[in-house]
């Protein structure tokens, strides 16, 4: 009995081992190219638990060099970030021009504002169930910019209307939201 036991469990441990190995085991895919470079270092920035609407990060490939442009609202998150993209397979080197927005209590405060306004909006509240929501908002002394995707003209249009009248803004909002229409795509 013992004895039996003994092979179902060194045979159990050789199928998991085998299975583990198998499943880590790198692919002969050859070099990648810059578009899925770019998927995958876009899936980690997506990835990132600190990524919030607070920041808007962008990124280009050229030849595995990847750029981040952008802003982010915590300095720790531009090296945090350099650091994910020098892990992604295919990069070849990173250059960081992330720029860190001013830490100020009023710009937090107005970012909190502005994503209140938005985010409880009707037209807009469905935006704000999602883990990272499509609307960022880019508080820099005082001054709001709005950047992502939305489905529509109207969205947009409302997004702006609603940031502006949180207040505490000194200057236009600045509407750099896109409309991407999710049915057009196949």
């Amino acid at each position: 009995m013992k004895r039996n036991f003994m092979k179902m469990f060194g045979l159990t441990a050789m199928l998991a081992l085998a299975g583990v190995a198998g499943a880590t085991a790198p692919t002969p895919t050859g070099p990648l190219s810059d578009a899925d470079i770019a998927a995958k270092a876009t899936h980690e920035i997506r990835m990132y638990p600190r990524y919030s609407i607070w920041d808007n990060i962008n990124l280009r490939v050229h030849d595995g060099a990847v750029e981040l442009v952008g802003q982010v609202s915590q300095p720790y998150k531009k090296q945090d970030l350099q650091r994910l993209m020098q892990r992604v397979p295919g990069v070849t080197s990173v250059i960081n021009d992330l720029e860190v927005l001013p830490l100020s209590p009023n710009d937090d405060q107005l970012r909190l504002r502005v994503a209140r306004a938005i985010y409880r909006d009707p037209a807009l509240s469905r935006y704000g169930i999602q883990a990272v929501p499509p609307i960022h908002i880019i508080v820099k002394n005082g001054e709001v910019t709005l950047e992502g995707v939305v489905n529509n003209e109207m969205e947009k249009n409302v997004a702006a209307i609603r940031a502006a009248s949180a207040g505490l803004s000194f200057g236009p909002v600045h509407n750099n939201l896109r409309v991407e229409n999710p049915k057009s795509k196949s």
